[in-house]
């Protein structure tokens, strides 16, 4: 590797980053990470912290799970690839799809289609969703909905279907047909609702307007995260994907979870459908399918699917991607899967994820930049921080970006997203991890 010199140098200046500007990178220069361990990663000056981002939501079982990395490693030895285009297979990838279709067995979800990670996911199920009601005779069912603060992605299906003008604007036009529903967003809503409950109903009856407005008969799918995550960590109330799937099943509209956050365990359940108690047609699944460690998703299919593609000559299926079940990332899908429920990562996902919670909570108490607290569903949360909690207007980024640099030099990685600081780390945090992310929290508020 080149020297500290040499990274520090360059950082910022030949590569454009993800999620913000070249001039950004450059007057604000990433954090040059190079390694990690455990739950903790390590910076090119040696400072050591715990990572509160989990690296993106996706390394669920940290970065020291030695199973995953072996698989990868032998996978490499005997076959480092093969295509899954027709007339292929290898086995990797087979036994992966026996093993999902296993464990997606209480979602109603028995066949995948692998894709190279999260916004590929929901691309295919998008297209999936338009050629399911073309097989059936439903041409004109081409429109999708979705709920305003979803994210889904950057491909253009995704972000036409994303509810965050900041994924949208400068990349319109975009897809059309796509309709967007108030989000069950307690802390601010067109409803000015701040019961849970009351405000589900009202987003419920939205949803149905929508429907009657377009005409169902136009209406594909709709899209939409159980919790929405980087929206702001947003969990609906219980009744609301219930009530969603009821309306959906109503219309004859299909139903797709976007789980590539709350699959695998994160919400304390093994994924987000199964929190809330419904089946979706189909489940965008990616990040943590491999703990990160390697480029990969797969997107679960249901019974209404499998009843119009299967034994029909003419459900051709004219879309997949180069390393569209790669056999290395299904090596490590398959290792990592086995990790995942040998560890029965959901119970300690739930009781750290409490912790946090409720630690967030106390943090709310002392701290008045501090307006909102969102979680309590496994490990991910969210402060929203204002300048005023009056009028909830939002903190300016110079405060939010002092909060999280002071967090960090006190032993954590946050993640900040607009008004929203972000935790989502490992489901492997100990007690103790939490505690320490907490004082580095609570280090970032008071230098405020």
């Amino acid at each position: 590797m080149r020297d500290s010199n040499f990274l520090k140098e360059h950082n910022g200046r030949l590569m454009w980053h993800p999620m913000t500007s070249p001039q950004d990178s450059v007057e604000q220069p990433p954090k040059i990470i190079t390694a990690a361990d455990g739950v903790s990663i390590t910076d090119v000056d040696g400072h050591r912290v715990i990572d509160g981002v989990g690296g993106l939501w996706n390394v669920n079982l940290g970065y020291s799970c030695q199973p995953v990395k072996d698989a990868i490693a032998a996978q490499l030895d005997t076959l480092p690839y093969y295509s899954t285009f027709r007339g292929t297979s290898n086995d990797a990838v087979i036994e992966l799809s026996y093993e999902l279709s296993q464990f997606f067995a209480p979602d109603g979800l028995s066949r995948a289609f692998f894709t190279s990670g999260g916004s590929d996911s929901v691309e295919t199920s998008l297209r999936l969703a338009r050629q399911y009601h073309k097989l059936r005779g439903d041409e004109g069912r081409t429109k999708f909905l979705s709920l305003k603060k979803g994210y889904h992605g950057t491909h253009i299906g995704g972000a036409s279907v994303n509810g965050n003008a900041n994924f949208r604007n400068a990349y319109e036009p975009l897809l059309p047909g796509c309709f967007h529903i108030p989000a069950p967003y307690t802390y601010r809503n067109p409803f000015n609702e701040s019961d849970p409950a009351k405000l589900a109903q009202l987003c419920l009856q939205a949803l149905e307007d929508e429907i009657a407005f377009q005409g169902a008969n136009t209406i594909a799918a709709m899209i939409m995260e159980p919790i929405l995550g980087a929206g702001g960590v947003i969990p609906p109330h219980p009744s609301f994907a219930p009530a969603v799937q009821e309306i959906c099943n109503r219309n004859g509209i299909l139903l797709i979870t976007d789980e590539v956050i709350t699959a695998y365990g994160r919400t304390g359940a093994w994924s987000g459908a199964r929190l809330w108690g419904i089946q979706p047609d189909m489940m965008a699944t990616a990040k943590a399918i491999t703990n990160g460690y390697f480029p990969f998703g797969a997107v679960m299919l249901g019974d209404r699917m499998i009843d119009v593609f299967e034994e029909n000559p003419s459900a051709k299926i004219g879309h997949g991607y180069t390393y569209s079940g790669h056999p290395v990332g299904a090596a490590a899908a398959l290792a990592c899967l086995a990790e995942t429920k040998r560890l029965n990562v959901i119970d300690n996902a739930a009781a750290r994820g409490t912790q946090l919670y409720q630690g967030c909570q106390a943090l709310m108490e002392k701290h008045s930049i501090i307006g909102d607290v969102r979680g309590g569903y496994g490990l991910m949360t969210a402060i929203e921080m204002v300048s005023d909690r009056e009028t909830k207007a939002p903190i300016d980024a110079a405060t939010a970006t002092l909060v999280q640099e002071t967090a960090y030099q006190n032993g954590a990685m946050v993640r900040v997203s607009g008004p929203n600081l972000i935790l989502s780390p490992s489901l492997i945090l100990t007690k103790a991890d939490a505690t320490a992310l907490l004082n580095a929290l609570e280090a970032g508020f008071a230098a405020v």
